[in-house]
């Protein structure tokens, strides 16, 4: 069912982009504007030279940068994101969502409330297993004989929130933290796409029963 409204999805990155690479592939293969009117609108990184901004733009999605080095302060930083990312939602409306994709930033309370409901995270580790950073060299000092990737909502708690979806990868004899993060990685770049279907599903389904 194709939905009146555009609702916008902006992607936070700082880096390679490879999960936001993944989640526009998966909208264009699988017609998130005709099933929800859902569409990648803008992609904003902390880093001007995060490679992601270019594949964004070979994808024909607007980039910004805003720098967090450029701020005195977190407060500062998180609310010219802020005014960024609706910038970049079409209409003058805010985004639907609002899609963490290895942006390495912190974001304030007042960031995270604004946004609440509506903005998500992937994080390299079967959460609540190691939050945080270095999750591979850690499950592996650990004796994991698991390890996997998870997608959450984001809280003012660092990488706590509603799980929404979860990829377990097993932890073989020969792996290292390189290894180990090549596969992980490949499980994020499906269950992200997935999970962010599954909350328009989930959105489309409580509108129309209101």
């Amino acid at each position: 069912m194709t939905s009146a409204l555009l609702q916008p999805i902006v992607i936070l990155i700082s880096g390679s982009g490879s999960n936001m690479e993944a989640i526009i592939r998966a909208q264009i293969q699988r017609d998130w504007r005709t099933k929800w009117g859902a569409e990648v609108t803008g992609v904003i990184s902390n880093r001007a030279d995060a490679q992601g901004l270019k594949k964004a733009a070979a994808h024909g999605v607007a980039t910004a940068v805003v720098e967090h080095q450029q701020f005195e302060n977190r407060v500062d930083f998180d609310q010219a994101l802020a005014d960024q990312i609706d910038r970049m939602a079409a209409q003058g409306q805010r985004p639907a969502l609002v899609i963490l994709a290895g942006f390495m930033r912190i974001l304030t309370p007042a960031f995270v409330s604004r946004h609440a409901g509506r903005l998500l995270n992937i994080h390299p580790s079967l959460l609540p297993a190691f939050p945080g950073l270095h999750t591979h060299e850690r499950a592996l000092e650990a004796g994991c004989r698991f390890a996997g990737a998870t997608v959450h909502e984001v809280t003012a708690e660092l990488d706590h929130g509603h799980i929404l979806e979860q990829a377990v990868v097993p932890v073989l004899a020969t792996d290292d933290a390189s290894t180990l993060a090549q596969r992980v990685l490949s499980q994020e770049h499906r269950i992200y796409p997935q999970a962010i279907e599954q909350w328009f599903d989930r959105s489309a389904t409580e509108f129309n029963h209101r």
